[in-house]
This record gives structure tokens, C-alpha cells and sequence, in this order.
């Protein structure tokens, strides 16, 4: 039974890890690509305004934080060896 556990919290931090490691990657890929770009926008954040920022930058932000998000939750949410199916 201890086992089973074990491995079920090793199969989330692979899981948490995983998709940690694959959106900082793309967040390096996308700042490296991001330098270049010369239209620049600027967002409002009802209490001030962001620095100018590129649309795809901004486009590239959104796509990182959905692959965390969803792959930490995939993680929280994975079920466990011995849970009924």
C-alpha cells in the first residue's frame, strides 16, 4: 500500500516537472524571439499600463501559462495505482 503511494507521487512530480520544464523552455524560446520585434503594444491593466510589449509576445505569454497551468493540474488530478476506475 506504501509502495502504491510512492509511485502515484512520483508519477505527479514526473508530471509537475515535465510540464514545468517545457514552459520555462518555451518562455526562454519566446523571449529570444521576442527581441527582435519592433510593434509594440502596450496593455492596460486597469491600474496602469505594461511596458510595450510585442503581440506575439504577449500571444506566447498566454500559451506558457496554459501549458503550466494544465500540466500542474493534470499532476494534482492524476489518479492514484490502487483508486477504482
Amino acid at each position: 500500500m506504501m509502495e502504491s503511494q510512492a509511485i502515484a507521487m512520483l508519477i505527479r512530480l514526473r508530471l509537475l516537472l515535465l510540464s514545468l520544464g517545457s514552459g520555462l523552455t518555451l518562455l526562454l524560446v519566446l523571449c529570444l524571439g521576442a527581441q527582435n520585434l519592433n510593434d509594440r503594444h502596450r496593455l492596460n491593466l486597469g491600474v496602469g499600463q505594461s511596458a510595450p510589449l510585442p503581440s506575439g509576445f504577449i500571444v506566447g505569454i498566454s500559451l506558457v501559462l496554459g501549458i503550466v497551468s494544465g500540466g500542474s493540474v493534470a499532476a494534482v488530478l492524476a489518479p492514484s495505482p490502487d483508486q477504482d476506475r
